[in-house]
C-alpha cells in the first residue's frame, strides 16, 4: 500500500505552492506559521501527518528567513512521523556561493546544503541552480529539475527567423549551449568584467548578431543591470531584435525600471519567485506542472529525468 502524499508550503511560496498543488490534483495541506513578537518563527501541522510522503514547497527569497522557518517545518514534520520529508525549493538560495573565488570567504551553498540535511530532510527538488555541482554538496538524493523544458516551448512558438542565442557572461556558456541545442541554433557570449558584485565595468559581443533574432539566456536575474547591458550591446552590434529567458527573477532594487527602459522586447520568467510589481515586459510561465509532474514521479518511483530529457 502505498503511503498518502500531502504537500503543504511555506509563507512566500503560497502562490506556486497552489498550482503545484492544483497541478497534482489535491488541495495544499493545513498549515500555520506562527511568528512572534520577536520575529520567531513557529510553525505547526494542522492534520496529521504521520507515514504520510510530505513535500514542502518554499524558496528561499530572501534567503534568510524564508530558510529557517522551511527548515522548522521540516523539523515539524519530522517529529511529527512522516515517512519521508522531501524539500520543494524552486528558487535555491546562496547558490551563487558555490566557491571560494577569493581568500576568506564562505561557500553559502554548501552551509545551506548541510542545513538542509541537518533537519532530516530526505529530498531535495528543486529548478536551475546556478552550478550543477552544488548537488554533490548533498548526501540525500536531489532531483534537480530543468527550467528549459517550460520556457523553450514558448521560445519556439514565437517562430522567430535568424534565431541565435547569448550567454551573458563566459560562466553562463554551457547553460546557453544546452538551451540553443534545442533549436539547433548557434551562440554568441557578452564578455563582461566586473569591479565588484553587480557593478559591471566592461561588456564586449564575441560573435556576429548581425540581423539575428537574439535570445539572451540565465538562470537568475538579480539587479538587471548585466541583461540589460548585454540588450544594449547586442542592438548596437546590428542584432535585430533582444529577448531574455531566465528560471528565477530575483529583480532585486532598480531591475523592474531597468527592465522597462531596456532594449529587451520582453523577459521571459518562471514563478520560482514570485514579482514584486507587475511589469508589462515580463512574461511569466508557470513551474507548477513541471514540479507536480516531478512530484508524482518520486512517489511511483518513476524516471525524473524523462520530465525533461
Amino acid at each position: 500500500m502505498s503511503s498518502q502524499v500531502k504537500i503543504f508550503s511555506g509563507t512566500t511560496s503560497r502562490d506556486v505552492a497552489e498550482k503545484i498543488a492544483a497541478a497534482y490534483r489535491q488541495p495544499l495541506g493545513d498549515l500555520t506559521i506562527q511568528r512572534f513578537a520577536d520575529s520567531e518563527i513557529g510553525p505547526s501541522f494542522n492534520e496529521s501527518v504521520r507515514g504520510c510522503e510530505v513535500f514542502l514547497i518554499q524558496s528561499t527569497f530572501p534567503p534568510a528567513d524564508n530558510l529557517m522557518e522551511l527548515m522548522l517545518m521540516v523539523d515539524a514534520a519530522k517529529r511529527a512521523s512522516a515517512k519521508h520529508v522531501t524539500v520543494v525549493m524552486p528558487y535555491f538560495g546562496y547558490a551563487r556561493q558555490d566557491r571560494k573565488d577569493k581568500p576568506r570567504v564562505s561557500i553559502g551553498a554548501k552551509v545551506v546544503a548541510e542545513f538542509i540535511q541537518s533537519v532530516g530532510t530526505d529530498r531535495l527538488m528543486t529548478c536551475d541552480l546556478h552550478a550543477g555541482q552544488i548537488q554533490g554538496f548533498f548526501d540525500i538524493p536531489v532531483d534537480h529539475l530543468d527550467g528549459s523544458t517550460i520556457t523553450a516551448p514558448y521560445i519556439r512558438s514565437l517562430n522567430l527567423d535568424n534565431l541565435i542565442f547569448a550567454s551573458p557572461d563566459v560562466g553562463g556558456v554551457v547553460r546557453t549551449r544546452a538551451f540553443a541545442k534545442k533549436f539547433g541554433a548557434e551562440i554568441v557570449v557578452c564578455d563582461k568584467m566586473r569591479l565588484r558584485a553587480n557593478e559591471i565595468a566592461s561588456m564586449q559581443v564575441i560573435g556576429d548578431v548581425t540581423g539575428m533574432n537574439v535570445v539572451l539566456v540565465d538562470d537568475i536575474v538579480d539587479t538587471a543591470g548585466t541583461v540589460c547591458k548585454a540588450a544594449d550591446l547586442l542592438l548596437e552590434r546590428g542584432a535585430a531584435s533582444v529577448r531574455a529567458v531566465i528560471t528565477h527573477p530575483v529583480l532585486s532594487g532598480p531591475a523592474h525600471e531597468r527592465i522597462r527602459n531596456s532594449a529587451l522586447v520582453e523577459l521571459i520568467t518562471t514563478d520560482t519567485i514570485p514579482l514584486r510589481e507587475e511589469n508589462e515586459k515580463i512574461k511569466v510561465i508557470s513551474v507548477a506542472d513541471l514540479f507536480a509532474r516531478a512530484i508524482h514521479n518520486v512517489v511511483s518511483h518513476e524516471s525524473i529525468s524523462s520530465l525533461f530529457i
